[in-house]
């Protein structure tokens, strides 16, 4: 039966990841990078698509999980009537090859366990030749190789490659699943041991150069880590998510691939990493943007692959049956061709962002500014998709008009700041027209808010970011009025929804969850607005349904009560860490005399 999206536990070794279930099964995995085809893709259909289980023989009587300290290394701990086993999964650091590292150990008295493997390439339909070869088990299809090594006696059932075995206090049971290109040579098999001490080293040694200390450590460390997780070594690009299809509705077809990387998070991404100090992450992130986004502006997208690569093509995967019967199970994502204006400002925002917190940033960045500003120069008062990628009509939406406003104020306030040459005049004009167009067309009067779209009477979300960014300070009327109408229209059981219901028929439930990083935009809009009470009382509310390992998902049905969405989103643990950050920072400011915080 499939899962809860939070009963899985993320592992990863900085190139790919693997979502691991309570249960013992690790049921997604693309192999060898992000956004290859999955070889595991049971949480989109069933075993057979493709998962590796090792649990107990007999139904346990409790499970219990943890990372071991500030890792991705996963132990699952198995209780059962005979005694208790550990389960330890993890992904060494990518070396020539890439390793899933399985080690049952035992705790108390003796178990009997079982290991069903299920190969199965091409996002859970190609069926690979398995042969035998100097004690490993080969597995080939097309491009993809994986090997087996591992102790225990092993056997083929049905497709799937079985083992019975017993694990005593004391003893462990390693297995060991290696990637490699078909074309090759088998992968040269590792120490699991060894492998287990490296990959503890890599990530101890990643977290102490963590800067932070205070407020929700231990929430911001996990999410921080969750951030490394999802990024791709070779290129600094960090995706989405590692999944594809999770959906946005449970038994719904808002199901897409998010294993790609957003211009959108940008700057969200670069304030999560500098205020915590990884400057080198954020230097790997903004290097990533600058080759991502070169070439003509014209031609600049939302969205790009792990490399930088353009073409996204989306297809279906139909032999999949998709996350509890949501389908289509999609491969690509078609938005990545929209026209989205709020990208140029995030873009240009994030290398402001970089050159205010002294990163050395390539000599090229400027010029690219300048052709992007050209470009928007044209273009900023056409209709797009908005940041939420719909795929109906083009709009007027009021957050990627405010966004071009943004991009204009950080080119300017660069080329001021830095002693850049500049169209300053233009500039400056342009930031004022726009910013009197978003001023009369997007705010309603009678809502007494900004909305979705120019004459829309609908709310988004996305507005509660307009003090953030600087659009309007947050004591300002119209934002005070703007956050009032988003606590009267978008927020369903304490969380807030990025799309307005009231567009649908009366009595029809939303169209999906409530969006975590928006909750966490209204309670940063409560920090700057000096409601600090009200903005931790969300925040407690949104980490408090993080799972039993702090992973949180893209939405949260609080009808269900269960996560929703693609899972880890790297946008809600940006958002988190952000949050953390802001009311942290709030509160120290607060606590100092009147006479020091005036100064």
């Amino acid at each position: 039966m499939t899962q809860k999206i939070e009963d899985y536990a993320l592992i990863g070794d900085c190139e790919t990841a693997a979502l691991v279930g309570r249960n013992g099964s690790i049921d997604w995995l693309c192999w060898p990078a992000f956004d290859s085809d999955a070889c595991f893709a049971a949480i989109l259909g069933n075993h057979e698509n493709g998962r590796w289980l090792i649990a107990p023989s007999e139904s346990a009587t409790s499970i219990s999980r943890r990372y071991l300290g500030n890792t991705v290394i996963l132990e699952t701990r198995f209780e059962t009537e005979t005694g208790t086993v550990a389960l330890i999964d993890f992904m060494p650091p990518r070396g020539k090859a890439s390793d899933i590292v399985r080690l049952v150990r035992g705790v108390s008295g003796t178990v009997r366990m079982r290991m069903e493997l299920v190969i199965r390439f091409g996002f859970g339909v190609d069926i690979p030749w398995v042969r035998r070869i100097d004690h490993s088990l080969l597995a080939v299809a097309g491009q993809d190789m994986t090997v087996l090594r591992t102790p225990v006696e092993i056997r083929g059932e049905d497709l799937t490659t079985v083992a019975d075995f017993e694990v005593k206090e004391g003893e462990t049971v390693p297995f060991v699943l290696t990637y490699g290109p078909s074309h090759l040579a088998p992968p040269a098999p590792i120490d699991p041991e060894v492998a287990l001490q490296e990959t503890e080293k890599f990530w101890k040694d990643w977290c102490s150069h963590c800067t932070r200390d205070g407020d929700y450590q231990d929430l911001v460390v996990r999410s921080l880590i969750t951030l490394k997780a999802l990024t791709f070594g070779p290129t600094g690009g960090i995706v989405a998510a590692p999944t594809t299809s999770l959906p946005e509705k449970l038994g719904g077809s808002r199901n897409w691939d998010y294993r790609f990387c957003w211009l959108r998070d940008a700057t969200f991404t670069l304030l999560a990493l500098m205020n915590s100090g990884y400057t080198e992450e954020a230097l790997a992130w903004h290097n990533w943007l600058l080759r991502a986004a070169a070439g003509s502006p014209s031609n600049m997208q939302i969205m790009y692959g792990i490399w930088g690569q353009r073409r996204l093509l989306e297809w279906e995967a139909g032999w999949l049956d998709g996350y509890e019967g949501a389908r289509p199970v999609r491969v690509g994502n078609a938005a990545h061709a929209q026209l989205q204006l709020d990208v140029y400002g995030e873009l240009i925002d994030a290398f402001h962002q970089s050159r205010m917190a002294r990163l050395k940033l390539d000599e090229e960045t400027w010029a690219l500014e300048c052709a992007v500003l050209n470009h928007l120069a044209e273009v900023w008062d056409r209709p797009d998709h908005g940041i939420w990628e719909r795929r109906g009509q083009p709009k007027h939406y009021v957050f990627s008009k405010v966004m071009t406003w943004v991009a204009f104020d950080r080119g300017i306030k660069s080329a001021e700041t830095f002693g850049f040459k500049a169209p300053l005049l233009h500039w400056r004009t342009l930031r004022e027209a726009i910013h009197r167009d978003v001023c009369n067309k997007g705010f309603d009067a009678e809502e007494n808010a900004f909305v979705e779209s120019y004459g829309a009477k609908l709310l988004d979300a996305s507005v509660l970011l307009l003090p953030a960014v600087g659009f309007l300070p947050a004591d300002d009327p119209r934002i005070r009025g703007t956050i009032a109408a988003v606590e009267r229209c978008l927020m369903r059981d304490g969380f807030v929804l990025r799309h307005d219901p009231r567009e649908l028929p009366a009595g029809q439930p939303p169209l999906e969850g409530a969006f975590l990083a928006c909750s966490l935009w209204l309670a940063d809009a409560y920090v700057l607005s000096g409601d600090l009470d009200k903005a931790q009382v969300l925040f407690d509310r949104v980490v408090g349904i993080a799972n039993d390992v702090g992973l949180l998902a893209e939405e949260y049905d609080s009808v269900a009560g269960r996560q929703t969405g693609n899972f880890p989103q790297a946008l809600t643990h940006i958002a988190l860490i952000n949050t953390a950050h802001n009311l942290s920072a709030a509160r120290q400011e607060s606590e100092k005399p009147a006479q020091q915080r005036s100064k």
